[in-house]
């Protein structure tokens, strides 16, 4: 392992200690790494329903948060795709990588991102909900988004956004986790951090998608809401790619949490197709 120091909070959460803060991760199993990176304004815990099924199916899983979110620090000076795809190689080094590296929305950036900058530590990318580039939006829109989420009414906004993006079901323990996430936008240093997170452009991970050589699955909602369009913009992406879309009917921005059932054993036969696991 490398020099940076890992230290330990409770039974399960580690704390990756960078110069600026720390990035709080879980890692547990026996096997070739996965690491799962989460979306802005989520936590490590959109992954609840996935990680103890790719446990059980030989894999050694590290979830993370992202800078100023959860339980990671919010003390850094960027919170943006690149960044985040500064701390997954960090974390893969720690870990004695290479991995997998599974990124949502946000995280699907970052890691593209991250696997083009050093292809050696990344062997394979599960991209969900992806944004690895800067969708089109009307201007009018994004100044009402960002109007939006200004307090005292901010976490409220975000809140109710949310929900939005689970149009097909809500899944177990909902509602424990947007209270973690409510809770985490609570403290102040946190709040700013999310809305600098806000305002990320996604340019950097789209300018480096053609220097992506991983094995790659591109996992879309077909209701997801923050797209336009969410077949086409995988489609898209796998044609940069050349890799597999799995299409999830009914699901929103985070299939791997509303439909564990269709999503996780799709993951787990991607990840088997590259490994000896």
């Amino acid at each position: 392992m490398n020099q940076l120091s890992v230290q330990e909070s409770g039974p399960k959460v580690q704390f990756l200690k960078l110069p600026e803060g720390r990035i709080a991760f879980e890692v547990s199993g026996e096997g070739p790494l996965v690491v799962c990176v989460p979306g802005m304004g989520d936590l490590r815990g959109v992954y609840r329903f996935l990680v103890p099924d790719l446990l059980e199916a030989g894999f050694r899983v590290a979830a993370m948060d992202l800078r100023g979110h959860g339980d990671s620090d919010a003390s850094f000076g960027r919170y943006d795709d690149v960044a985040t795809g500064e701390d997954i190689l960090t974390l893969i080094e720690h870990l004695d990588g290479p991995a997998t590296v599974i990124g949502n929305s946000m995280g699907a950036g970052a890691a593209a991102w991250a696997a083009a900058e050093k292809p050696e530590l990344i062997e394979s990318l599960v991209l969900i909900g992806p944004f690895v580039r800067d969708t089109p939006m009307p201007v009018v829109l994004k100044l009402v988004f960002r109007a939006a989420l200004r307090r005292p009414w901010g976490r409220f906004a975000w809140r109710s956004y949310f929900r939005t993006l689970y149009p097909g079901r809500r899944p177990d323990g909902f509602r424990k986790h947007l209270a973690e996430i409510d809770a985490s936008l609570a403290r102040p240093a946190h709040w700013k951090a999310f809305v600098r997170t806000t305002r990320t452009s996604h340019a950097p991970a789209e300018a480096r998608l053609n220097e992506v050589k991983a094995r790659a699955l591109v996992v879309m909602g077909e209701k997801d809401p923050d797209f336009p369009d969410p077949a086409a913009e995988a489609a898209l992406l796998a044609g940069k790619l050349g890799c597999e879309v799995l299409l999830v009917p009914e699901a929103g921005h985070y299939p791997q949490a509303e439909y564990p059932e269709i999503v996780t054993p799709a993951i787990a036969a991607f990840l088997r197709g590259g490994t000896d696991a």
